[in-house]
């Protein structure tokens, strides 16, 4: 078990008095975790400090060469009032082979896990109490070497924040408009596609603000080779349920291997619905939406856990989907994962792990 020092703050900050208004990740909680890397004595120093800036030369590393990672999750406070994470194992395991691929020194599964556990106890006040709230957690990597030169750093911080997050469907779950991209590219073959690193979405924002000018809410992307296969939605995977059976691209290096997308997958085959995992090519479809057959499309991901889809278009073209309401199983899935989440549900898969 990871040796973590703890020291809390001496001014806290006012908690918000009105979950209703939280947002998303708007404020943060009173402390942070914090562990340093420094080659030849690898990962030290695991503490739980005050939030605080941190004090960067001009010239480190990944201000210049985006050397960095992050993850994205959640804890959860149960109606009983205890917290929990959702496949915590999953993230951190993620973040080791996303390490791998960055050129930086993973961060061992239990000592993320570990890391997570602590700031969320130390900052457990902090989980909010309304339903569908819940506190974000946001563990990155980032290289601090000083100095201008393309190389792997030697130097990083490994840091965990956090912010209590309101309901992402404050309103109910309205099921949004997509604009399949087919000029910009999110990943290709060998690149950086299957990882959580900002470069990626960096990448994104252009084409995601053409697309939100032209009245749609998220960005399809294609393969960045033949620009003729479906991959993912803005920061999400994405599901297409096609004559009774659930396609989605398949994790081959350029689609994120998201935490919920496995978990949806394992549901929906529990649920003895047939899940295809390849390609899917976007002219097919649209054909489907012409012929009737593609009877639900939904994203997923930790925020929003599902986001259904009413209308794709693609080269000028429309269709729409389920009567623009959330599908019968995108309905049934968002109801599960949540269930499981906040403790509604008994979780039968072992998802669930408490944080002590």
């Amino acid at each position: 078990m990871l040796n973590i020092r703890i020291e809390k703050t001496a001014c806290p900050k006012a908690k918000p008095a009105d979950e209703s208004k939280l947002g998303f990740a708007k404020i943060f909680t009173d402390h942070m975790f914090v562990m340093d890397y420094a080659e030849g004595k690898g990962w030290h120093d695991a503490r739980v400090v005050p939030y605080a800036p941190f004090a960067l030369d001009p010239a480190t590393a990944v201000l210049h060469y985006a050397q960095e990672l992050f993850e994205g999750m959640k804890a959860y406070r149960t109606a009983e009032g205890k917290i929990q994470l959702f496949r915590p194992e999953c993230n951190a395991q993620r973040f080791v082979d996303g390490c791998e691929r960055m050129g930086i020194p993973p961060v061992p599964v239990e000592d993320f896990i570990d890391a997570v556990k602590a700031l969320v106890k130390v900052d457990e006040e902090w989980v909010p109490h309304m339903d569908g709230t819940s506190l974000y957690i946001r563990p990155f990597v980032i290289a601090t070497d000083v100095g201008l030169g393309v190389h792997a750093s030697k130097n990083y911080i490994f840091c965990v924040i956090a912010a209590p997050s309101g309901a992402y469907y404050a309103e109910g779950i309205n099921p949004v408009k997509i604009y399949v991209e087919d000029e910009y590219i999110r990943a290709a073959p060998g690149l950086t596609g299957a990882v959580k690193c900002g470069g990626n979405y960096a990448a994104s924002i252009k084409a995601g603000e053409l697309a939100e000018k032209k009245g749609y809410s998220q960005v399809l992307w294609l393969d960045g080779v033949e620009k003729k296969y479906v991959e993912e939605v803005g920061a999400m995977n994405i599901m297409f349920k096609i004559d009774g059976k659930i396609y989605t691209a398949a994790c081959n290096g350029t689609v994120l291997p998201g935490v919920t997308r496995r978990s949806i997958i394992e549901l929906c085959r529990d649920w003895g619905y047939e899940v295809i995992e390849g390609k899917l090519a976007i002219a097919d479809i649209m054909q489907a939406g012409r012929e009737g057959k593609l009877e639900e499309v939904w994203g997923t991901g930790t925020a929003a856990v599902v986001s259904p889809v009413k209308e794709l278009t693609w080269k000028d073209e429309s269709v729409q989907i389920s009567g623009g309401k959330i599908g019968e199983l995108t309905q049934k899935l968002y109801d599960t994962l949540t269930g499981i989440q906040w403790g509604k549900l008994p979780d039968t898969k072992g998802w669930i792990v408490a944080v002590d």
